[in-house]
């Protein structure tokens, strides 16, 4: 494990179980092998669009990206990033994947059809997590060894340097992941290792308010009509509900979904949520309504991120300790396809994805 505090996720006591739970898989035998393997009984996976785009999965330990092919799930080539890339968001104008280089103080912008890498963006200090306001007029990194949070000014006509600080926000311990409201007005950022939730001020950069939540709080899910925020607890097998509508956020529910609550990912059509339960190797299907758990899936080696695809039903979810991107069928309930990729696979994204709400 890297001695710096967070960069297996920031959970030394997670990984622990996890390690205990699932055993490391072999590294592949090159940077450039084409490794898979799936189930003996696994359905046939629905064929892709004759000009899919590709998948791309960060490999956080190995400063590289995967690029699959997801017609045939095949590792095509990796690509060189900086070091401990975690997360990647698409630039507004949609035609640059921005992946944020945590170790390497870069960003480094991918074309999200070619795989190719076209330019760096350095001094962006420790940018772990990273998010763009709708109105695109703000890109925010959690700066997570750094205790704080970076607001930055986008300003796509400056070639040279299109992101300008704006203001650094001191964040207790740990900021680990961001979400911001569709009126580009709230950003709102997990707390790791201090247990708390804070909400800022984008136009202002001035924190809102500040509350204490459950152990480890991880991702963060809002609602289309900006009222409910969830918070994942990888610290525990719940999900938190909070209403952020009023001055004051108000815990709504806890949800229990399975160990290691942590990642959200819209099933894309308004009303669903799925959580990836890392401790656990499961992922749970939550209803925005009733904010109750109404599905469960298998997903083994520590899921982290996910993608939907186009399809609707075939979901992308990086298995964090067994070094796969593993496919499930979410009809089936069932995996249907891993494909081996480098250490740590964090961040997974692909154009070619169902809507995300």
């Amino acid at each position: 494990m890297s001695p710096v505090r967070f960069r297996s996720s920031c959970l030394a006591s997670v990984l622990t179980t996890l390690l205990l739970v699932v055993p490391m898989a072999p590294a592949p035998a090159s940077a450039q092998a084409v490794a898979s393997s799936a189930p003996p009984a696994a359905p046939a996976l629905a064929a892709a669009p004759a000009k899919a785009r590709p998948i791309f999965v960060l490999n956080s330990l190995d400063a590289s990206i995967s690029v699959i092919d997801p017609r045939t799930f095949t590792e095509l080539r990796r690509v060189p990033t900086g070091k401990e890339p975690h997360h990647l968001y698409l630039t507004p104008d949609d035609k640059s994947l921005m992946v944020a280089n945590a170790q390497a103080d870069s960003l480094t912008l991918i074309d999200p059809v070619s795989g190719e890498v076209q330019r760096t963006i350095s001094g962006i200090a420790d940018p772990y997590h990273l998010r763009f306001s709708p109105d695109m007029r703000w890109f925010v990194t959690a700066s997570n060894r750094l205790d704080r949070i970076d607001v930055y000014r986008w300003l796509p006509a400056d070639a040279a340097q299109p992101l300008k600080l704006a203001a650094r926000v001191a964040a207790s311990k740990t900021p680990s992941h961001l979400m911001i409201d569709s009126r580009s007005t709230t950003v709102y950022a997990s707390l790791q290792d201090s247990n708390e939730l804070i909400a800022i001020d984008l136009a202002s950069q001035a924190p809102r308010w500040k509350i204490a939540v459950g152990k480890m709080p991880a991702d963060l899910f809002l609602s289309g009509d900006d009222r409910t925020l969830l918070v994942a607890l990888t610290g525990d097998e719940f999900v938190e509900a909070y209403d952020v509508s009023g001055a004051a956020p108000r815990l709504l529910k806890r949800i229990r979904t399975a160990a290691g609550a942590h990642a959200f990912r819209a099933r894309g059509d308004g009303r669903r949520v799925l959580v990836s339960n890392r401790v656990a190797n499961t992922i749970s299907l939550i209803d925005l309504a009733s904010l109750e758990v109404v599905e469960s899936y298998p997903a083994p080696g520590g899921p982290d991120c996910m993608d939907l695809l186009a399809d609707g039903k075939t979901l992308l979810t990086t298995s964090r300790w067994s070094r796969k991107l593993t496919v499930i069928d979410t009809e089936k309930k069932a995996v249907v396809r891993q494909v081996a990729v480098g250490r740590s696979p964090h961040g997974v994204w692909t154009l070619d994805h169902a809507p995300r709400r």
